[in-house]
């Protein structure tokens, strides 16, 4: 469970990162749900771009994803959302402690 500290943290670097995938009508997918899934393994921290076309909104997305993925729940604004999940070989991302 991430605290407050790391969260804004993680907010802070994805603020500079563009949405590396798209969700779309089949955003559900277990296609998609392991695309996901490898994006979070090489990158640790993931941009979602949820389409019009989507079952559901950002929010909703976002912790649909949490669940399946093992990740953590950064952020969503709008029509995107925010995951992180530490790579399990060679971290990059160092979290701040409390």
């Amino acid at each position: 469970m991430l605290t407050n500290k790391q969260r804004k943290y993680l907010r802070k670097l994805a603020n500079d990162i563009k949405p590396l995938i798209q969700m779309g009508k089949d955003g559900n997918k277990d296609t998609f749900i392991r695309q996901l899934d490898m994006m979070l393994e090489d990158r640790e921290l993931v941009k979602v771009n949820v389409l019009e076309t989507a079952p559901m909104d950002a929010n909703e997305a976002a912790n649909y994803f949490v669940e399946r993925l093992d990740a953590e729940y950064v952020h969503a604004i709008g029509r995107k959302f925010v995951l992180y999940r530490r790579a399990k070989e060679d971290p990059e991302i160092v979290l701040p402690r409390d």
